[in-house]
């Protein structure tokens, strides 16, 4: 038996129970997986909340990290006492134990924590997708990234120092700002309190003064409905609008306004993509893990709930009161 989080019907965080299930043994091809660290994303969300839809009774959450307990048939690259972590699992990383199909497990290297890695698993590789393959970067560029003290963006801050990218970042609050600049981030936009017109103004003019009328190439925009103009705005002539995410709400584009911004490419790019098949994935965590170990990516934890306080950990999340990543503790 095991404690899971499950949730019977969408809705708010009200809807998150903690419940009994059964855990039986691995079939071929799956472990079983004792979890240590459970990462929440802001995904969890749009499942929880339907707007991402899965049939009900479910589980949450696709992100975690633990030790293998026992293997199926014809697994033979992960043993029972290895320490893994996964990102593209089936929804119900909420619990204590699961079983799960091994192939999508990412092996932990010594000398990287478990808490760390809950931290780095999806947000790490997506800051890896983000800036080596959907946009690549180079070194030298300056880049406009939006909610650059979230869990990804964090991450994102030191990988463009490590790259030697110049990154403006967007955040809500001061303190957001100099926790994002603490990580690497050369320039902040405090947006807090500002309206969408605001926004559509003062993004694009901090944008432009900062590179000297030019724009930037690439926008990473993980917030959505809220900043799309400013971000096409932001833009040089044929740059890049990375949509990565709708926090705001989704994102509606007729594609006229592309040509009008500037002849602007767009594109709304999803993990699973890139991270397939295996091999993609695993020089995708080799990549990440290599700035860790160096020393030039961190990753910790900045809240932490018990697995029975998921709702507490949706709430946090969702009111914007969360800095980093967010994890549940086993």
């Amino acid at each position: 038996m095991a404690r899971a989080i499950r949730f019977h019907q969408t809705g708010g965080p009200e809807v998150l129970n903690l419940e009994t299930v059964e855990v039986g043994d691995p079939g071929p091809g799956q472990v079983r997986l004792r979890h240590r660290y459970v990462a929440v994303n802001f995904i969890d969300i749009y499942f929880r909340t339907g707007r991402y839809p899965h049939p009900l009774p479910a589980g949450l959450g696709s992100d975690a990290v633990g030790v293998v307990e026992a293997v199926g048939e014809g697994v033979d690259f992960v043993r029972p006492g290895d320490r893994v972590g996964y990102l593209l699992g089936p929804q119900g990383a909420y619990s204590d134990v699961r079983v799960m199909p091994a192939e999508v497990l990412i092996p932990l290297p010594d000398g990287v924590s478990d808490r760390s890695a809950a931290t780095l698993m999806m947000k790490g590789l997506t800051a890896q997708y983000l800036f080596r393959q959907v946009f690549p970067l180079q070194g030298g560029e300056t880049i406009l990234y939006h909610a650059a003290a979230g869990g990804v963006g964090l991450v994102a801050c030191q990988w463009a120092r490590a790259l030697g990218v110049t990154m403006i970042g967007t955040v809500s609050s001061e303190a957001k700002a100099e926790v994002a600049r603490a990580h690497g981030c050369a320039h902040t936009i405090v947006t807090g309190g500002m309206t969408p017109e605001d926004l559509v103004r003062e993004i694009p003019r901090r944008v432009r003064e900062i590179t000297g009328g030019k724009g930037v190439p690439v926008v990473y925009d993980s917030v959505g409905r809220d900043t799309l103009m400013a971000s096409l705005d932001s833009l040089a002539l044929r740059g890049t609008l990375v949509s990565n995410g709708t926090t705001s709400g989704p994102v509606v584009v007729d594609t006229t306004l592309l040509a009008v911004k500037g002849s602007i490419w767009l594109t709304r790019p999803a993990m699973v993509h890139y991270a397939t098949p295996r091999s993609h994935m695993l020089a995708m965590a080799d990549e990440l893990f290599s700035h860790v170990l160096a020393g030039r990516i961190v990753g910790e934890p900045q809240q932490e709930f018990p697995l029975e306080r998921a709702a507490d950990a949706h709430r946090a999340l969702e009111s914007r009161q969360t800095t980093g990543a967010t994890v549940l503790t086993l």
